[in-house]
């Protein structure tokens, strides 16, 4: 009988490591990871492995929003994961379309999905809830951190019966740390200001590449974003986002560059439908 289960443990342990290695040959070598800007603070990402991740898809509203996907958006293809930092419009967006259309689970603040559920919008089955330093592994080899994000949340809803709009409390709002399935670590910021545990979470996770806001007015300004950058986040590349969508939101491109000159950190800046590969 001891034999017995020492050879079943062995089997098991054998099938595990067969397992992890076939996850680990999945991705070929020298993939990369490619990043479409979709506008404001929307991303699609693609990992090494092949999945897409959509993270803050304002598109049918976005006026930035690369005009094909913007007509229609199913061009924007597969979606295999959306990610949602908070429930203002211009960040939850087309989600739950995106959602629906593909069958894709929306992960996000767990009282952002909570309404999403509540009002009918979203079915729950689609949805899955978790907060600040709650960590999910969606997909083979992918990993999500939810991490602190200085702002707000709140969710507008049209109600069906009245046709009016009407205001939910959606909790707080989020950044997410990614990390994919070649260990590549993208820190997507959400809307935040600025606050002291940006050195804490870099600290502890280590972003390779950072997704920050620079507009101003909801969140950093260019000189605020380019302190944050240059003092306690100092990561590889950075790329300036959720500006030039907002007439209120006036930082500029130029503004963070000339504010990050003299920085070891490399600037990338994007414009709205452009492909990058890291």
């Amino acid at each position: 009988m001891k034999t017995f289960i020492r050879q079943t443990i062995a089997w098991a342990l054998c099938a595990l490591s067969m397992s992890a290695f076939a996850q680990t040959a999945s991705v070929p070598a020298g993939a990369k990871t490619e990043l479409l800007w979709l506008g404001q603070a929307g991303f699609r990402i693609k990992s090494p492995g092949g999945k897409t991740i959509v993270i803050d898809p304002w598109l049918t509203g976005g006026p930035k929003t690369p005009a094909p996907i913007k007509a229609d958006i199913a061009a924007l293809g597969k979606v295999d994961l959306l990610l949602v930092t908070h429930a203002h419009v211009d960040h939850i967006g087309d989600a739950p379309a995106l959602a629906k259309m593909h069958k894709t689970v929306l992960y996000g603040p767990a009282d952002m999905i909570t309404p999403l559920v509540t009002l009918g919008i979203m079915p729950a089955e689609l949805t899955h809830r978790f907060n600040k330093t709650g960590s999910v592994k969606p997909l083979p080899g992918i990993k999500v951190t939810a991490v602190q994000a200085e702002h707000s949340s709140l969710l507008v809803w049209k109600n069906p019966a009245t046709e009016k709009l009407e205001s939910h409390p959606a909790g707080e709002a989020v950044g997410y740390i990614i990390e994919l399935e070649n260990g590549f670590k993208i820190w997507h910021m959400g809307d935040t200001g600025l606050f002291g545990d940006m050195k804490f979470i870099t600290e502890r996770y280590k972003p390779d590449l950072v997704l920050m806001p620079i507009g101003g007015n909801f969140t950093m300004d260019p000189d605020d974003a380019a302190f944050a950058a240059r003092t306690w986040i100092k990561p590889k590349m950075v790329i300036p986002m959720h500006y030039n969508s907002n007439p209120l939101a006036k930082g500029t491109l130029e503004e963070f560059q000339n504010a990050m000159k003299g920085s070891e950190v490399k600037v990338v800046p994007m414009t709205e439908g452009q492909n990058l590969a890291f």
